[in-house]
């Protein structure tokens, strides 16, 4: 899902509030002290864990928030020296990496590693000139949600099956149907070269359209109203929907498999505190911070299969976000303005057939 969507879903509300005598000071700071740039609420500013992290390092964490990713990055080419980790979502590691934001990540200095999946650890967004510049952290998905008792669809075809006639919900989101119609198509879903039939593609399910939703709350409703059995959905969302609210639904990947986004963790090229941001980075993607975050306070899946394995076979997020996903999902990758207008306007297209 889109990345700021994706916060407002774990309830984060990114603010920017960090006080301005830690940005100013950034070069002066003691060893002993790092400043994480990330959305609020995301993870690395979890009171219990940072008490943990001091605990066994010495070493305090202080964090600036960003609202967007566009200030994320203007933060870091304005305040050289004040960061030493940053998030990034790996659609936008490329775009930092080449602007020099960012060094080199140096995996012998992050023993946890050995754990990453290979796929996310070495994943193509993440690398810049023959280097990865980002510590896989974690990841989702977006494919299929459908009510429990139905027969699991293997194709996102079944959008327009007519046995879902009236009983279908897409996303409002330009880059994820795009996506669906690319990959029903067999296209590259982050640069379809055949728009039209993208577009053909997604007229076909109008028949089974009947909601278009903006909002996990919106979809939470919707379903339980009974407005539809078969949904785009993001494989986070769903274990929410299922575990914080009983509701009967199970999240399907099919064939043409799901559309994927992957978060990681940045060291900063002005960083003067790299050696203690690669132990929090360390910290970060430890099986024991991954198991209390994902069962205490809710998280998305870890790119660290060690960490993932930590969890209850049975727990709904090991269960959703299995590796085999891994190996078929395509992961979102930085679009273009003219390509994202592109997407946008064919969507805007899509959605006045549908109202037609």
């Amino acid at each position: 899902m889109p990345t700021t969507t994706r916060r407002q879903a774990l309830g984060l509300i990114g603010t920017g509030a960090l006080a301005v005598s830690y940005i100013a000071t950034g070069r002066a700071r003691a060893a002993t002290q790092i400043t994480v740039l990330n959305w609020q609420g995301y993870g690395t500013d979890e009171s219990w864990a940072l008490k943990k992290f001091k605990e066994e390092t010495g070493i305090d964490v202080v964090h600036d928030y960003f609202s967007s990713e566009p200030e994320m990055l203007t933060k870091l080419r304005t305040n050289p020296g004040a960061y030493d980790v940053v998030l990034i979502n790996s659609a936008r590691s490329q775009q930092a990496s080449s602007q020099g934001l960012l060094i080199p990540i140096d995996f012998s200095k992050i023993p946890n590693s050995d754990g990453l999946t290979p796929k996310l650890k070495n994943h193509p967004n993440l690398t810049y000139d023959g280097k990865i510049y980002g510590c896989a952290w974690v990841w989702g998905m977006n494919a299929l949600g459908i009510r429990e008792g139905m027969t699991k669809p293997d194709s996102y075809a079944a959008l327009y099956d007519p046995a879902y006639k009236n009983k279908v919900a897409l996303f409002d989101d330009a880059v994820t149907e795009v996506g669906v119609g690319a990959l029903l198509t067999g296209q590259d879903m982050n640069n379809p070269k055949d728009l039209g039939k993208v577009k053909d593609q997604l007229k076909k399910i109008k028949p089974n359209l009947h909601t278009i939703w903006s909002s996990e709350d919106r979809w939470n409703k919707a379903f339980v109203a009974n407005e539809f059995d078969l949904s785009i959905y993001w494989s986070g969302a769903a274990v929410r929907s299922k575990r914080n609210f009983g509701l009967p639904v199970e999240f399907v990947v099919p064939k043409e498999g799901a559309i994927g986004w992957l978060d990681s963790l940045s060291i900063p090229k002005t960083s003067s505190n790299q050696d203690a941001a690669y132990k929090f980075i360390n910290y970060m993607i430890d099986p024991d911070f991954y198991y209390t975050w994902a069962t205490k306070v809710g998280s998305p899946a870890s790119a660290n299969q060690k960490a993932m394995e930590k969890l209850p076979e049975d727990d709904l997020m090991r269960q959703v976000h299995k590796q085999k996903y891994i190996e078929t999902m395509s992961i979102m990758s930085a679009l273009p303005n003219d390509r994202r207008e592109t997407f946008n306007n064919a969507w805007q297209e899509i959605k006045a057939f549908y109202a037609g």
